[in-house]
């Protein structure tokens, strides 16, 4: 949803406010990019995912079962978060994206929005409606 006028004002005086008051903090995170951030979660979700195959391997050399079951668990949680970190530096979830969920100019990328399933029949519902 794009901001009102009032509100980019508001937006614009608070931004240059912060601007006045540390120049150095707002240039620095104003040119960070948040795919940097996902990275930086990958490369940590595949170091964790490798010690969990060790941690896995040695529970199941030594007859050390509990080893065995934490590394199971430490793969499964590295992975879980290394997923989540890839789709959204990939960009597949867009919290920025706006309201409208058809349109056609997508040029490749995935839908930002998906609707969920009560919105999918909420939307059969107005449309069986709207054609009696």
């Amino acid at each position: 949803m794009p901001l009102s006028e009032h509100e980019q004002r508001l937006l614009d005086q608070i931004e240059q406010a912060l601007y006045a008051e540390d120049p150095k903090w707002a240039n620095a995170v104003r040119i960070s990019d948040p795919r940097n951030h996902y990275k930086r979660r990958l490369v940590k979700a595949s170091i964790g995912f490798a010690l969990g195959v060790v941690l896995l391997m040695v529970g199941a050399v030594a007859p050390q079962i509990l080893v065995g079951v934490a590394g199971f668990v430490v793969m499964l949680a590295t992975c879980l978060w290394g997923l989540s970190s890839w789709k959204r530096m990939s960009g597949a979830v867009d919290t920025t994206s706006s309201s409208g969920a058809s349109g056609g100019g997508g040029g490749g990328r995935r839908r930002a929005h998906r609707q969920s399933f009560m919105e999918r029949i909420e939307e059969r519902w107005r449309r069986r409606n709207d054609e009696r």
